[in-house]
């Protein structure tokens, strides 16, 4: 495997990617989060997702050993491990190739077809999660606040989304540390999104998902 794709990508962007068993290394100091179906992770400069597929790969065989007996709970627990997986990236075949490559793990796993409303709602929810700008700036590459859609499973079928601006979210450090003026309120004193929605079906999502794809 190439860890470049060009020396004028490198010059221009210090683009080089992480070698497969160093990313191997890397995840298994956080094992433990990396195989909680509902633990977070954001990659701030993703390239073609090859730490967020490995850690794709990580949730779903933690969601095969839970609930691989129940077909109804293996597809809503597949599609949270991958509402759980966010990322930015600055050059547009990156981002495209990443929300592919996860896009292909996450279909080969539950074996959909493009025609699957599962495989449409997760088409949706990668829109919404891979961010196509600037991690440094938090702007999306058309000069927009970045803004990332928190999702929940609230079970039985159903998901919530609340969205909050990333620039907001970046402060928490500040707002923890001792001595500030904020160190004793809890994150949902400090934060509040900029939507919440009703919550939605796997159906109602993957009903978004043509706009995105005309």
């Amino acid at each position: 495997m190439s860890l470049v794709k060009s020396k004028k990508r490198v010059a221009d962007h210090g683009e080089v990617f992480t070698p497969p068993w160093l990313v191997e290394a890397m995840l298994d100091l956080v094992k433990d989060e990396t195989e909680r179906i509902d633990s977070r992770f954001l990659e701030p400069a993703c390239g073609d997702g090859n730490f967020l597929v490995q850690i794709l790969k990580r949730k779903l065989a933690s969601v095969e050993k839970k609930y691989g007996k129940s077909d109804f709970e293996r597809r809503h627990f597949a599609l949270f491990a991958l509402m759980c997986l966010y990322a930015i990236e600055l050059l547009s075949d990156n981002i495209a190739d990443c929300r592919a490559n996860l896009l292909g793990i996450f279909a080969e796993y539950l074996k959909l077809d493009p025609s699957n409303e599962v495989y449409r709602a997760g088409f949706y929810v990668l829109s919404q999660n891979l961010v196509h700008g600037d991690a440094m700036k938090m702007r999306t590459q058309d000069d927009q606040a970045i803004i990332f859609a928190e999702w929940g499973y609230l079970g039985k079928g159903r998901y919530q989304r609340r969205d909050f601006r990333l620039d907001s979210l970046a402060q928490s450090s500040n707002f923890s540390s001792e001595g500030s003026l904020f160190a004793q309120l809890g994150r949902h004193e400090i934060f509040t999104p900029t939507r919440t929605y009703a919550s939605m079906t796997i159906g109602e999502l993957a009903a978004l998902a043509p706009k995105i794809l005309l």
